[in-house]
């Protein structure tokens, strides 16, 4: 009797050690094309103008704790360099000819460590990271602040980074002979939807 007591006692404990214990699940999204957005903002001696990337690609690999984003040790992030789009061609061709996308065909970011992430409710962080951004085939160290937020299954990260064309040695396009010249900084505005990646186990799916 006391052997079956000592039992119930050990397997009750191992149940509610179980219960309260926080499971922290190891998870991989991919960046959704179709739903993510990215617009550069610029300015110029006659007005501002904006441009919008059209093809992404990218990963991230982070920790989810009971629903909540507790840590991520990956994240790579780049777009198509043609797929910059103004809508006005002559504009397109002066941003490739500045990118130098014969040789460069995309612009990338790479996470190297997050500093910080401040849980600003239930589903939803401020994380502050380092990284490296590449453009032109120049890469620097950047740093970014931006926002997760977990929403019907999807990881969304957005936010807002201002850079100078000349930290990349990029000389700002121009136009007309030169009449319309375009300001050294730009703010890269981005919204990045990834979405879970499934895994075939068994024939079957798992989440």
């Amino acid at each position: 009797m006391k052997t079956l007591q000592n039992f119930s006692w050990t397997f009750g404990s191992l149940f509610i050690f179980i219960l309260t214990t926080q499971i922290s699940v190891a998870q991989t999204f991919k960046v959704n094309n179709s739903a993510s957005r990215m617009e550069v903002l610029g300015t110029s001696n006659i007005h501002d103008w904006e441009i919008l990337a059209k093809d992404f690609q990218g990963t991230i690999n982070l920790e989810l704790e009971n629903g909540q984003l507790v840590k991520i040790s990956q994240l790579d992030f780049s777009v198509i360099a043609e797929s910059l789009e103004s809508g006005k061609g002559g504009m397109d061709n002066n941003t490739y000819k500045a990118l130098n996308t014969d040789k460069y065909k995309t612009i990338i970011y790479k996470l190297v460590k997050v500093n910080n992430i401040d849980r600003t409710s239930n589903n939803q962080c401020k994380i502050t990271a380092s990284g490296y951004l590449t453009i032109a085939g120049t890469k620097k160290p950047i740093d970014i602040t931006f926002d997760s937020k977990i929403s019907d299954g999807n990881i969304v990260l957005s936010g807002n980074k201002a850079i100078k064309m000349s930290n990349f040695n990029i000389d700002a396009p121009t136009a007309l002979f030169g009449t319309i010249t375009t300001g050294d900084e730009v703010n890269i505005k981005f919204q990045a939807v990834f979405t879970k990646i499934q895994s075939k186990t068994n024939n079957q799916y798992s989440i």
